[in-house]
C-alpha cells in the first residue's frame, strides 16, 4: 500500500534528520477512502527497523481495524484522532520532539513571524497549545482547537505537531518549524530578533 510505504519513508527520515530521538514522536495518514480511519506508527518501535506490517490502522473513535501481533498504536493516537475529527482537510500529521522547537514549547513561548518562508509554509507565527498529559484526549482537543488554519503548532512541555493535506507537506512544515526555532534561538543569543510586521 502506497500510504504505508510513505509512512515508513518519512518515519525513518524523521529519525535520521534528528526530529525525534529513540522511539519518540509519531506520524499518520488518513485513509483516502474513509475520513474516519487512519494509519499510524506503532508504539515504542524503532524507526530504522520499522516495516509496513508493523503499522496500525484504526478509526478516529479508537477502533482497531488492523494491528500486528504484539503491536499497538502510538500512545498519541488520540492526538491524531482529535485533529482529524476537527478538520476534514487535514490528511497527514507529523508529531516530533525536535530539540529547538521543543525548547520553546518547554518555556511556553511562541515563535513570532521572523522568516519570510514562515508565511507560505506555516501560515505565520508558530503558536503554543495548552499543556495536557501525553496520550490524552484533552491534549488532542487542545491542539485541534489551537492549530486551526496554521501549518503547525508547539505543545507546552511536549513537542511539535505539523499538519497538511499530504505527508510530504506535513513533514516539510515540521522541518520548517524546527528551522525557525533554531534561527530564532540563535538570533536571541546575539541580539534582538526583528519580527515581520
Amino acid at each position: 500500500m502506497k500510504i504505508k510505504k510513505e509512512i515508513i519513508f518519512y518515519a525513518r527520515r524523521m529519525y535520521n534528520e534528528h526530529l525525534v530521538t529513540a522511539t519518540s514522536g509519531n506520524i499518520s495518514i488518513r485513509l483516502p477512502d474513509d475520513d474516519n480511519a487512519f494509519i499510524i506508527t506503532p508504539s515504542s518501535e524503532e524507526y530504522l527497523l520499522l516495516t509496513e506490517d508493523r503499522l496500525v490502522c484504526m478509526t478516529v473513535n479508537g477502533q482497531i481495524v488492523s494491528c500486528p501481533e504484539n503491536g499497538k498504536p502510538s500512545s498519541e493516537w488520540r492526538l491524531h484522532a482529535e485533529i482529524y475529527k476537527s478538520n476534514k482537510l487535514i490528511k497527514s500529521i507529523v508529531h516530533t520532539h525536535s530539540p529547538y522547537a521543543t525548547s520553546f514549547a518547554v518555556i511556553h513561548e511562541s515563535i513570532p513571524l521572523i522568516l519570510v518562508e514562515m508565511i507560505p509554509w506555516l501560515g505565520g507565527p508558530i503558536r503554543v497549545s495548552k499543556y495536557a498529559p501525553a496520550g490524552t484526549t484533552e491534549l488532542g482537543l487542545n491542539v485541534a482547537n489551537e492549530i486551526k488554519n496554521s501549518g503547525g503548532i508547539l505543545m507546552e512541555n511536549h513537542g511539535v505537531v505539523a499538519v497538511a493535506d499530504s505527508m510530504k507537506l506535513a513533514y516539510t512544515r515540521a522541518s520548517y518549524i524546527e528551522d525557525a526555532a533554531k534561527i530564532y534561538y540563535m538570533a536571541k543569543c546575539i541580539g534582538k530578533p526583528y519580527v515581520i510586521e
